[in-house]
This record gives structure tokens, sequence and C-alpha cells, in this order.
């Protein structure tokens, strides 16, 4: 809540403190004291809804606290007898306000004239030119403490200034809009446009309406705006909808005429603070995620990422070009991605980010850096758009991954493999080749674009899911505990150099012997000749003491884009750690392989049950038990349930 300081500067004998004792009390004190003491009036009785602090200064110049007071005040009133302003205020007080504070950031006044009582007729034509030539004095006010006159109005006056304060917003020396409103505006506006035409129609005005004064336009209301606009500007009104320039010259004069208020609730409905700056509070809602989760976008927040794709994806090429890209991030104050993102995410042949690639990079920071992700969906207008109260509701904590592992089963969506291998081994050509490059292509990736990250989707059992691989720099003795947590690892080695599998052996004894981490094995550039490993254990044997699948052969040096099976396998090893890709032993029926455990589900074996139920109700129904056709029967069903089985079985199989 904000508090509002009034200072009252003033000179001898102007009715500086019987005017505050009128406001407190209602009516004209009897006796005035030489000052009032520091009143606070509570919010609920003030019609701004905000507490004010009044601070009655005795008018002395050696008041020690005159310049700290200052530098607290939120707005000052300068006070004055009719029929003329005391001459001190534009010699004295006025100039000693303004050297106190910088020129962009004055202090706002009220001048009032009070004792309206003693004169017949208005002070206001002597207190005018005052305001004329001062801008920062946002209004004059004739009061009078005896007779109660717009002694409330004053108050109203002086909040409203400090609520609604028209110095960030315009600059009277220029009678116009200052640049940070003009561009706070045009982010307004941008995201009001929600089909990107550089039109606001008629349903966007309304929307903008309802998300700002949660009361929508009538029809003549919304021609009533247009024709104001027509009026004044050729270009304002295009195609029977407001432009940007017709819609920044609506706010300008909102402004001119007294109505910065209204400016001000659409600033602030959009997350701008007094310094037109987003608030902190708007950009990073509150957000708490428990050891061992992860983040996830939601469903909704996926919709309205593509709703803000369509709208920038002008070619319909299901790609963002780099100029659809800059325009997408015009409501940005920084430009958010790199061009390492080309090589973090998929792209088109002309090496723009697809809309694959785009959601996998939302998918990537949302995994990474979820107070990033709330950051740039606050910039994109998640909240407002969505009508939601923050961006936190696009965010799905997943459950702690302890319970996934007793349960065996996972509902998240992202799943991470850091990959490790000694330098060269070829980890970099992995990751692009995650992204459908061969080596041909990876060859015109410049280092200084080189990413360590790639993500992208694969489908496992029919599901979609995103694998994120990360490259770990192949520091031994230094890797760090985010270096080592992930859902699966991948120790890369060059079959073509001898020296390569060492590592792959050091770090798993060291790191992942006594690990639930599931470990894969890659033998890279299996193009080329394989050399003898300089190691006591071969790498297939090594994969035999310790239980692990045999070495993958993988290389992307292609004709075509790099097979993505072993990418598939990662993610279903991420999915179902305690399972193996296939039977490690010659009897293809270890209970620890992934079809046995798929076949003996919870899942299935409920189907089996009710099939198996369902067959032997039909048979007693239609039979009586001790009738010899029943068992036979019953054989019958039982070869048409275990028919079903089989049916079942290879019907995994071939997902698989």
């Amino acid at each position: 809540m904000t508090k509002i300081v009034h200072f009252f500067f003033f000179t001898a004998k102007v009715g500086k403190t019987s005017l505050i004792m009128s406001l407190v009390s209602e009516e004209f004190p009897d006796e005035v004291p030489l000052r009032a003491e520091e009143i606070t009036i509570p919010a609920d009785v003030t019609p701004e809804r905000v507490p004010t602090h009044i601070v009655d200064y005795s008018g002395t110049d050696t008041c020690p606290s005159l310049y700290d007071e200052t530098h607290m005040a939120c707005i000052a009133v300068l006070m004055s007898m009719p029929p003329q302003p005391s001459p001190k205020v534009t010699s004295h007080w006025i100039p000693l306000i303004n050297e106190r504070t910088d020129k962009d950031s004055r202090l706002p006044l009220i001048l009032v004239g009070n004792k309206s009582d003693l004169v017949e007729h208005s002070s206001m034509e002597t207190i005018l030119p005052i305001m004329n030539q001062f801008s920062e004095i946002e209004t004059c006010v004739e009061c009078s403490a005896k007779n109660l006159k717009n002694i409330s109005e004053l108050f109203y006056y002086a909040q409203k200034a400090v609520l609604h304060p028209t110095g960030p917003l315009y600059s009277p020396e220029e009678k116009e809009m200052k640049p940070p409103c003009i561009r706070a505006l045009t982010r307004i506006f941008k995201l009001s446009d929600l089909d990107n035409d550089g039109i606001l129609n008629d349903y966007e005005l309304n929307f903008f309406q309802r998300t700002c004064f949660n009361i929508p336009l009538a029809p003549q209301a919304l021609e009533d705006v247009k024709n104001v606009v027509r009026k004044n500007m050729s270009d304002g009104v295009k195609d029977n909808g407001l432009t940007l320039k017709g819609f920044l010259f609506l706010h300008t004069l909102f402004i001119q005429r007294g109505r910065h208020e209204t400016t001000w609730t659409v600033l602030r409905r959009f997350g701008h603070d007094d310094d037109l700056e987003l608030t902190q509070d708007y950009l990073f809602p509150l957000l708490k995620i428990p050891p061992d989760c992860t983040t996830e976008l939601n469903h909704n927040a996926y919709l309205f990422l593509q709703s803000v794709f369509d709208k920038h994806d002008k070619d319909r090429d299901c790609a963002l070009s780099p100029d659809e890209l800059k325009d997408l991030f015009k409501v940005f104050p920084y430009m958010p991605w790199g061009p390492d993102v080309n090589n973090t995410v998929c792209t088109n042949e002309q090496g723009w980010i697809t809309y694959q690639g785009y959601l996998s990079q939302w998918t990537l920071t949302t995994y990474l850096d979820v107070q990033r992700c709330l950051e740039y969906l606050g910039y994109l207008g998640y909240s407002i758009i969505q009508e939601q109260e923050s961006q936190a509701a696009a965010i799905t904590i997943t459950r702690n991954k302890r319970i996934d592992l007793q349960k065996k089963q996972t509902q998240r969506s992202v799943f991470r493999c850091n990959v490790l291998g000694a330098r060269g081994s070829g980890k970099s050509g992995f990751l692009q080749a995650f992204l459908g490059r061969n080596l041909a292509r990876q060859k015109r990736i410049r280092e200084d674009h080189k990413s360590y990250y790639a993500i992208s989707t694969t489908y496992v059992y029919g599901q979609e899911k995103y694998l994120l691989l990360h490259e770990v720099l192949p520091d031994f003795e230094f890797l760090s505990e985010a270096d080592l947590a992930c859902d699966v690892v991948c120790l890369v080695y060059d079959i073509s150099n001898p020296r390569s599998f060492e590592y792959c052996a050091k770090v798993y004894k060291k790191h992942f012997l006594d690990s639930k981490t599931p470990c894969v094995i890659i033998a890279a550039k299996s193009d080329l000749h394989e050399a003898r490993q300089y190691y006591s254990l071969s790498p297939l044997d090594f994969c035999r003491k310790h239980k692990l699948h045999p070495p993958q052969m993988f290389t992307c040096n292609t004709d075509e884009a790099p097979s993505k099976d072993i990418y598939t396998k990662l993610t279903t090893m991420a999915m179902y750690p305690h399972a193996k890709l296939r039977c490690m032993c010659s009897c293809n029926r270890c209970t620890s392989c992934i079809c046995h455990n798929l076949l003996n589900s919870e899942l299935v074996r409920s189907v089996k049950a009710k099939l198996y139920s369902a067959v032997l109700n039909r048979h007693m129904t239609q039979a009586d038990l001790k009738n010899s056709t029943f068992w036979l029967r019953a054989s019958v069903g039982a070869t048409v349930f275990a028919v079903l089985g089989f049916a079942m079985y290879k019907a995994l199989l071939k997902q698989r």
C-alpha cells in the first residue's frame, strides 16, 4: 500500500494549520496551535484507499528536518492568501524544493489559495500563471478552512497527484508523452493486438477495455472513440480499427485533459510501476519448488505459446525467420535468445527455428531456469491474456523423483540426459545429431555459436516426451552435483582413439557404480576403424562386468539425418530406470526387461483379469457348473484369453 506524505510550506498567517485541523475534525477550530502534530489518515476513509500522512511544517528556514523531510515527501502543498500569492512561493519555496530533487523526478506540487472566504472574487486568475510557469505544479485549488470549502477536494487532488503523477508520462514543455511512456504503451498495444495486424479491431478493443476496466465498451462508445481519433489524426484509424498512433494519441489526450489516472490504470494493469518499469512482483511471482522436483510448462502454457508463435509466423511456414523472431521479442527490453539457440533446438534448412524448436526452447528454459521463464512470460503478458493471477499458473511442478522411482512410473514430460566423455570423443556431434544434423551440417556451426544443450521430442510407447541432452565438460576432478544430477547418463568414447574409453570407465566407477541412474555407453564415430582400447577391459567386457547394456554403435557421418533410435532408448531408460532396453542374457526372459515389466504392469494385469472374468462369467451363466460342456467352453475361453494376451504382447513390441 502506498503511503502519501504531505508537506505544507507556507508564509506567515496563511491558515495552513487551520486547514489541517478542519480536515481532521470537519469543523473550523476555535483555537489553533502554532503547529499541528503529524497525522496519519487510515486508508479506508480516503477516496483512493491509501493511508495519508500529513506533516505540518513550521515555516522557519532553519528547521533542521527540512531537507530530510523533503526527500521523504511524495507531494508538497504550497499555500498562500488572496488576493495575490506571496512572492516567496516562486522566489523561494519552489526553487528550494526543486534543488533537492532531480529534474526528471521533481516533487509534485499543489498550489493552494487559502482563506477564500475573505474575498468576494476568485483568486485563480492570479494563481494560474504560476501554474503555467512551473510544470511540477499539478493543480491549483481555492480553499477556506473556515467554510470547509474544497478541503476534501484538496486532499483528493493531492492523493491523485501522487498515485497518478503526470511527470513520468508527459512533458508539458514539449506537449507530448515522454519516451518511456511511449515504450510502455507500445508494448501494451502489441500485447492487445492479438492477431498482430497492427490494428486494434472492435474485439481487441473490447478485450483491452475488459482487461483494464472490467467493463466492455458499448458499440456506440467504440465508434465515438474512433471518431475522436479520426478528427485529429489521418492515420489514427485504419480498416475501422485503432492504429498504434491512434492509441498513443488517445492517451496523450487523456493526460492533457487531466485524466491521467486512465493511463495509469492501463499501465499498472499490464505490470508497470511508477517508473514505467515492469514490477518485480509481476515478473517474478512467488513459486516454491521442493527438492528433487522439476518444472515444466502445463497444457495451457503450451497453448498460449502456440498462439504467440502463430501470431508472428506471418508466412505460415512453421518457422520463425530472424525478422519474425525480432518482432516477437519487441515486447522484451532485450533480446532473450542468442545465436546458440539455433544449435540447441531444431531448425529448418535455412537455420530458422521451427515450431517444434520454438516449444523446445521454452521447455528448456522452464526446466533449467524457471524464474527466467516466468520473466519471459511476463513480458508476453501471459497472466493478462490468459486471465490468470500470475505467470506461476503456467508452471507444473513435478512430484519428487524418489516417489516416481518407488512407484516405477512417472507423469513427467521432460527428461535430462548428461553426456560425458573425453575431449574429442564425439559428444557435440551426438548432441547435434539429435537435432537431425549430420556431420556435414555440423561443420558449418561457428565455434562461438556452439551450445552445450540440445532438446527435442521423442516418442516412447506413443507418448511424446522431451529429451534434454547436456554436454558436460570433461574435467574429471571437478564434476559438480549439477553435472551428475540427471535421469540417464551417456558415456561417449571414440572407437578410433585407443585412449578414449578409459575416461568413461573411470567416470562410471567413481560416480555411477552405486548410483540408481541408468547409464549407456556410446561407441561414437562407428564409421571409422575400431582401435583396441588401452584399458584393462574391453568396452564390451566392461559392460558385462557391470551389467550395463552393450556399447551402442553411433555415427553422425551419414548422408541423411542420423538415426534417432538411440535417443528413443535413452528416453525410455529415463522413464523406466529400473528396466533394461532388452534382455541381457540368452534366456530372453529377464524380469528386469521393459517388455516383461510392461506386460506385467498394473494396467495390463487389470485388463487380463477383466478379460478372464468376463469369459468365465459368460460360460457360468449359460450352463450349470455340473454340466460337462462347461469345462469345454471354459477351455475355449482360456484359449481366447491366451490369444488376446499374445496379441497385446506383439502390439507392445511393435511400439517399441
